[in-house]
């Protein structure tokens, strides 16, 4: 509910601008970047309970106050503009993003160890039951993507601004101690919580190679490297560390943070799966801002969100059919391919009528008009006539400058936009979240599966980094090519790394796999362990 209402508010407090917003993101971005492998470090180095309580409170303690400052500012906002020529406000503007920064580092570590960590000790050696988990906490997270919007929505449309931050920090203060009470329970319900040690047992290295001699291999190597930091750490605790080696743990562990992630043996499923975050093939503001050009209204962008959610929620039954059916390896390729197949519809979107694609209008035109000639931003045409075309909408195109200004004559004035190019584009998203929730819940169990336990912390951490860093990649290059007649050129780049994603992840699956990777037909992986002897590892 934060996540959503936090940029409403920003919006609010700016004049409708997204300025603000624009910030935030970029902070929330960065910071994860910078402090994912240290998070992950942290969550490692602790004790569950401690990490789980530490960054659920921290977390949920930065909502109530952001929201408390917020009221203070929507109350007090003419009267903190005349004081210090309107510099407390802007501390004001930057205290609360900060303070929402710290509150989503919080909730990178409240995920880390709860969807990483606790889920694989508590579903156990059971790989089946895992996968059911994923794909339960998979669906309530869409099913809250729909609510929380619902619920901010109508709090703002029939209240106000103060009334929804006093809401969502009473429903913060309430959700904390329920959370708190339930991680509680679980803990006391699974003493293997508790357990948590540095050193590596072979069984808990869930080889993904068939070959038994392959698969003894990376155990033998990484026992042997705990083996010798076990051995060596009790000389270095006796050694009083120094300032300098204190200021330079920080940089040390984001360095090995990323060395171990490029070391592990998924790396290149999880490559695959950030690649996929560079994408404009998804319902962010940037394709709902595009719609908008395009005529689409905002019922029917709701519309079509509830479609998004309802075809993720399919997304996570058919990776529990798939992998019962085909194995774990092969449900990220199944789901790869479908997804792709799906995206093919966004690519004819581009060269279809009503595109509004125009490789002749320099992407950098808008742009450096805005910024150095301080020309007015774009106004909005009402449509005069709708029922000229069936399948059309009436709202004209943006008034920038590969458009007709609004006092022209009105034979110049332009036609209705044809919807054929933005409904194929919005099928084609939405089919491909089926695909896309699928193969993101195969990466998942994947980094579950195969990383080690004492270092699911800082690779997941890192994993976050990957994520935020080709996001940010893709706000950058809308940044650069931000009028609609390029838009067209972005969605074949977006699906350009799409497509490279799941060539990383297809080259995973073969050195993983070999010859067996198009051999559909195997038991469930559940019935293998169950059936083999308790010291081999089941195959996926």
């Amino acid at each position: 509910m934060w996540h959503f209402a936090v940029s409403v508010f920003l919006v609010e407090l700016y004049g409708n601008s997204l300025l603000l917003t624009a910030v935030y993101g970029l902070v929330v971005a960065g910071s994860v970047l910078l402090l994912g492998a240290i998070i992950g470090d942290w969550v490692d180095k602790n004790s569950r309970l401690k990490v789980a309580q530490t960054s659920l409170v921290v977390q949920n303690a930065s909502v109530i106050l952001c929201g408390i400052i917020l009221m203070m500012i929507f109350l007090f906002k003419t009267q903190l503009l005349t004081l210090y020529h309107g510099w407390l406000l802007t501390m004001c503007y930057i205290l609360v993003i900060t303070i929402a920064n710290i509150a989503n580092l919080a909730s990178t570590a409240t995920a880390i160890t709860i969807q990483r960590d606790w889920i694989v000790v508590v579903a156990g050696e059971d790989r089946s039951k895992l996968a059911d988990m994923n794909a339960t906490i998979r669906r309530i997270d869409q099913l809250t993507n729909i609510l929380a919007p619902m619920a901010v929505g109508q709090i703002m449309t029939y209240g106000s601004p103060m009334i929804g931050c006093g809401f969502i920090s009473g429903w913060n203060l309430m959700s904390m101690c329920v959370e708190y009470l339930l991680l509680w329970k679980v803990y006391q319900k699974t003493p293997t919580l508790a357990l948590k040690s540095a050193k590596v047992e072979e069984s808990e290295l869930k080889q993904l190679n068939v070959k038994k001699e392959c698969d003894m291999k990376p155990a033998e190597g990484v026992q042997l490297i705990v083996e010798k930091d076990v051995t060596g750490f009790e000389p270095q605790q006796e050694k009083e560390i120094s300032c300098a080696a204190r200021i330079a743990e920080p940089f040390i562990t984001f360095r090995d943070g990323w060395v171990a992630y490029y070391n592990q043996p998924v790396f290149l499923a999880g490559m695959g799966l950030a690649f996929l975050y560079m994408t404009v093939l998804g319902f962010d503001c940037i394709t709902t801002g595009y719609a908008y050009t395009q005529g689409l209204s905002g019922s029917v962008l709701s519309l079509l969100m509830g479609a998004s959610a309802v075809t993720g929620i399919m997304g996570t039954v058919a990776f529990t059919w798939l992998r019962h059916k085909c194995g774990l390896v092969r449900t990220g390729l199944i789901s790869g391919v479908a997804q792709l197949a799906c995206l093919v519809l966004c690519v004819i979107s581009v060269f279809m009528p009503g595109s509004p694609l125009d490789l002749t209008v320099s992407p950098f035109a808008d742009l450096s008009a805005r910024l150095f000639e301080s020309e007015p931003l774009p106004t909005i045409v009402s449509p005069e006539d709708k029922s000229e075309m069936v399948f059309a909408t009436g709202m004209s195109n943006l008034l920038n400058g590969s458009t007709t200004p609004a006092n022209s004559d009105p034979e110049m004035s332009p036609e209705p936009v044809p919807l054929i190019s933005v409904s194929l584009l919005f099928a084609g998203v939405i089919a491909a979240r089926v695909g896309l929730w699928s193969f993101d819940l195969t990466v998942t169990q994947l980094l579950q599966e195969n990383v080690v336990e004492s270092e699911r912390g800082i690779i997941n951490g890192v994993q976050n980094s990957m994520n935020y860093l080709l996001d940010l990649l893709h706000f950058i290059m809308v940044i650069l090519a931000p009028n609609p007649e390029a838009f067209g050129l972005l969605v074949l780049i977006s699906v350009s790394f799409v497509a490279m994603g799941h060539i990383m992840y297809f080259r995973f699956a073969q050195k993983t796999l070999g010859k067996q990777l198009f051999v559909c037909c195997t038991p469930d992986p559940k019935a293998v362990s169950d059936s083999s002897p308790p010291g081999n590892t089941s195959t996926v």
